[in-house]
């Protein structure tokens, strides 16, 4: 695994960039997509068969992988760096990684390829460890990743992880990305100090208690009755900024309510941080 990994990555950070990569990825998006080849294993070793799917490169297949390319001055992409699929003991895992290229500054553009390598790298092992003490029972996990937002100024990256055993769980996290500036956006960073937790958290509870009272079905752990309710967001509460320059904060699976309302998201006001924010740059 971690040979094939730094062989990917060698890979990759060998690959030249020709002056005409427009012209590259206009003749792939004009072209006809080909279909994947698939190979069917003999059967004694199909539970150990492991698929790398290598698609960084500049080739017009590659191409057709990419999330999104902004022709801009520059060329900031994400791409899928690899993608593993095994199936074992009526379990199986199917892990796409990202990959992001473009940035001038490399020091950013490194940590993050690097930590969504780590990331899949860590959810593989975890997978092998449990095929190994696995008795019966299906284990499924799932990562991938989407564009949430693509503008001039902004890109953000989700990934995300979803695991069934006996229930199933998710986990998101985002990366918004200046791409003028070349930064990591965080919450901290948005605003002039913690206040926002205050201010957020209450906006939100008044959004959960609105949805409860309209919408039939919605559930959310508010009151002291129930098992943990929400009090207030994190600090670093997981967030994307929309096209639309609006902040989104967002709850995993469980953490707010019941399973079956799967992830949670709520669209803060802009007038309800307004001044709040360092600047009006990224939020307006």
């Amino acid at each position: 695994m971690n040979e094939k990994i730094e062989k990917l990555k060698k890979q990759y950070h060998d690959i030249p960039i020709p002056d005409e990569l427009d012209d590259v990825v206009a003749q792939a998006l004009s072209s006809h997509p080909r279909k994947k080849q698939f190979y069917i294993w003999p059967s004694a070793i199909a539970a150990a068969a492991m698929i790398f799917i290598t698609t960084v490169n500049v080739s017009p297949d590659a191409a057709n992988a990419m999330a999104k390319i902004p022709v801009l001055g520059k060329v900031v992409e994400v791409i899928t760096f690899d993608e593993l699929k095994q199936e074992e003991k009526h379990s199986r895992i199917d892990v796409k990684t990202p990959s992001i290229s473009g940035l001038e500054n490399k020091g950013l553009q490194t940590s993050l390829n690097e930590k969504y390598i780590k990331e899949n790298e860590k959810l593989y092992e975890q997978f092998k460890k449990e095929m190994k003490t696995l008795e019966k029972g299906n284990v499924a996990v799932s990562s991938g990743y989407n564009i949430m937002t693509d503008t001039e100024d902004l890109l953000v990256v989700h990934r995300y992880v979803e695991e069934s055993r006996a229930a199933t769980s998710s986990v998101n996290q985002y990366d918004t990305i200046d791409k003028k500036h070349e930064v990591l956006v965080t919450l901290p960073s948005l605003f002039k100090d913690k206040r926002y937790i205050k201010v957020i958290s209450e906006n939100i509870k008044q959004q959960m208690k609105d949805q409860m009272k309209h919408e039939e079905g919605k559930i959310y752990w508010l009151t002291e009755e129930d098992m943990d309710p929400f009090k207030e967001i994190s600090e670093n509460q997981s967030f994307y900024i929309t096209k639309d320059h609006k902040l989104r904060i967002v709850f995993d699976k469980y953490k707010v309510a019941p399973g079956y309302m799967g992830n949670i998201e709520f669209e803060i006001p802009t007038g309800v941080i307004s001044n709040l924010l360092v600047g009006k740059r990224y939020i307006h």
